[in-house]
């Protein structure tokens, strides 16, 4: 089954949370998440959360789809929209933004909780996990763990890694903190037989059109979507991660000025 990755969505005359292009391009509008929605609808696929998609029996087409961040658009957009079409869905927030500028509430939270959808933890700062010390990685997930079943009064199971950047101790501190499934931004399938621990997910970015979201979904070519990452993931490991961020923000820069 693939996993779709979304983040924030864009409503006219809403700021967004950030406005730097390597940010802006994970962007979806309003109008486009619904029409992909709708696709998914008509052509008889299930929308499902984390927990929903590990125990799958398969009888249906069925993609995970989940959101990264914990933007208020989570509550105030797209998950009018799921319920809409029936969907459920995996939201991980990044408990340390909760009631900053355009995050949600915790109130909000809970209301999003209540309205049947899952929580999961996308770290406590969005700190890439690779980068930090053993420490550093603890407090990441440990510590948004309990922010946010604090905040719920419910148990915290699933986790996605900031920026998709992990490594192998992730797994086994999350299997220490409690959590039973780890994601990353890996494009591939996940099978009955993936790793739970390292489920890959496809970022649907500002640009995919209708008919690579198809493709996508139905995990076609997913491998064209993989070379690219693979040589992402090759500079970033030659670059480091905060190098190749300052690279790529003035590269988009330049395309856009350009």
């Amino acid at each position: 089954m693939v996993f779709l990755m979304y983040h924030e969505l864009e409503l006219p005359a809403r700021p967004l949370c950030r406005t730097e292009p390597g940010y802006v391009r994970y962007v979806l509008t309003v109008a486009n998440f619904q029409a992909e929605m709708g696709w998914l609808r008509t052509a008889g696929w299930r929308g499902l959360s984390v927990s929903e998609a590990l125990t799958f029996d398969g009888g249906n087409a069925a993609v995970a789809i989940t959101f990264d961040d914990g933007s208020e658009t989570d509550l105030t957009s797209a998950a009018t929209i799921l319920k809409e079409h029936g969907f459920g869905a995996t939201f991980y927030a990044t408990a340390g933004f909760i009631g900053t500028q355009g995050y949600m509430s915790r109130a909000q939270l809970r209301q999003l909780k209540e309205s049947g959808f899952e929580i999961g933890s996308h770290s406590m700062t969005h700190r890439y996990l690779s980068d930090l010390d053993d420490a550093g990685v603890h407090e990441e997930l440990f510590e948004s763990k309990h922010r946010l079943e604090e905040i719920l009064g419910e148990a915290i199971r699933h986790f996605s890694c900031p920026g998709g950047r992990y490594d192998r101790r992730v797994a086994a501190l999350a299997r220490e903190a409690g959590y039973v499934t780890v994601a990353n931004s890996r494009a591939r399938v996940n099978l009955r037989s993936s790793d739970c621990y390292t489920l890959g997910r496809v970022a649907i970015m500002r640009e995919t059109n209708l008919a690579d979201f198809q493709n996508i979904c139905a995990g076609r070519e997913l491998w064209k979507i993989e070379l690219r990452d693979s040589i992402r993931s090759a500079a970033k490991r030659v670059l480091g991660n905060r190098l190749y961020d300052s690279v790529r923000e003035r590269a988009l820069l330049r395309s856009r000025s350009g």
